[in-house]
């Protein structure tokens, strides 16, 4: 098995919450943390929404949501649905005969706005279609969008508005007998958001939907995602996570699933632990890990990899990782693999040397899960 262990000191205690399914995804319950991301294509531009779907399927992403503006893209979503690799959420704002139509087009979830889906007639229609096509709904809560009566009853957002507002439309949904939702109360301020997801965990046993929205480009959001976030799933806050990114969504995926590595809540993929390097490097650190990161993007497996520029703390790095390189002298470093000294290998070509020692070791622990499960 990997080396990656879980010890008593880093373990994070999950929110008792009930499980919903969103398509074949469980979301809550003891079910893994999902991952989501969002298209950003024009819906009706069906060929490129597809293709940024399954690029997003690709990276890891276990649900996407895609915007469902007008009728055209309601058209649009049944075409894009049948080609999808993952469940498709629709997001709905402002029109909720889009939400019956994107039921009707085959989504498996619909996310609703209270702050403007319309009253409470509309949302019982929304309602029906969900339960007539199967879907599950998310009640998405935003500080920016809050509804006109709590704006007056608080003065601005709040995490008491964003509390009352999500609970409000949980009213709405169980007074019709509709249960399979989960919800979200997102705000671009990281204290706003965490305050509301804390008030919102303690008020309902509804999986919850992490984000912090609009968090700006892939270096500052990614920072106020981690944060946010982080703090929040430390917390066992947490049922499914999408990081919100002025970039690809494919960018998203990737941070979303570091967030969880980080934490030791999924494991996908090469965990490459490096140094930044200084002048005691035997070898070009941040090139050779730019290099290994693009190599090695096609490894699903979670393992862990080691890429230490000298010994001071490269041989008890590599010690607690499935394979290593530490940078020594005269041109050379040493491989450690399953924690252990192996053999020496030279600069020049030990980027081609690691990418084929993690692969080889990504079969053994691939075969080593599969006699685990019979």
């Amino acid at each position: 098995m990997s080396l990656n262990h879980v010890r008593p000191w880093r373990n994070i205690y999950r929110r008792k919450s009930r499980q919903i399914m969103v398509g074949n995804v469980p979301v809550g319950g003891d079910a893994p943390i999902s991952v989501q991301t969002m298209t950003n294509t024009v819906t009706t531009d069906i060929k490129g929404t597809i293709a940024q779907v399954q690029a997003a399927a690709e990276a890891g992403a276990d649900i996407v949501r895609i915007s469902v503006p007008d009728r055209d893209s309601s058209i649009a979503l049944k075409e894009i649905v049948k080609e999808s690799p993952v469940p498709i959420v629709a997001d709905i704002h402002f029109h909720y005969k889009r939400g019956i139509e994107a039921a009707e087009a085959g989504a498996a979830c619909l996310r609703i706005n209270p702050g403007n889906i319309g009253d409470e007639t509309r949302v019982k229609e929304v309602i029906k279609a969900a339960r007539d096509h199967n879907c599950s709904i998310r009640i998405g809560v935003n500080a920016g969008s809050l509804e006109k009566h709590l704006l007056e009853k608080y003065g601005e957002p709040c995490p008491e508005a964003m509390v009352e507002s999500g609970l409000e439309h949980i009213r709405i949904l169980q007074d019709n007998d509709f249960h399979e939702f989960k919800i979200s109360v997102k705000a671009s301020d990281v204290f706003l958001a965490a305050a509301a997801y804390q008030g919102i965990a303690e008020a309902t046993d509804a999986p919850i939907h992490l984000g912090i929205t609009e968090a700006g480009g892939l270096t500052s959001g990614t920072i106020k995602s981690a944060i946010g976030l982080g703090n929040l799933l430390w917390m066992g806050i947490g049922d499914t996570i999408r990081v919100s990114l002025s970039a690809d969504p494919v960018e998203e995926v990737k941070v979303g699933y570091e967030i969880l590595k980080s934490l030791g809540l999924r494991h996908r993929g090469v965990n490459i632990i490096s140094c930044p390097s200084c002048a005691r490097q035997g070898f070009d650190v941040i090139k050779t890990v730019e290099a290994l990161e693009q190599r090695l993007e096609h490894i699903k497996t979670p393992m862990s990899l080691s890429i230490i520029g000298c010994v001071v703390n490269g041989p008890g790095e590599a010690l607690m990782t499935d394979v290593g390189f530490t940078g020594g002298g005269a041109g050379s470093g040493m491989v450690y693999l399953a924690g252990q000294q192996s053999h020496k290998m030279s600069n020049d070509k030990m980027i081609d040397h690691i990418v084929e020692q993690v692969e080889k070791r990504a079969a053994e622990i691939d075969a080593e899960m599969a006699d685990a499960a019979e």
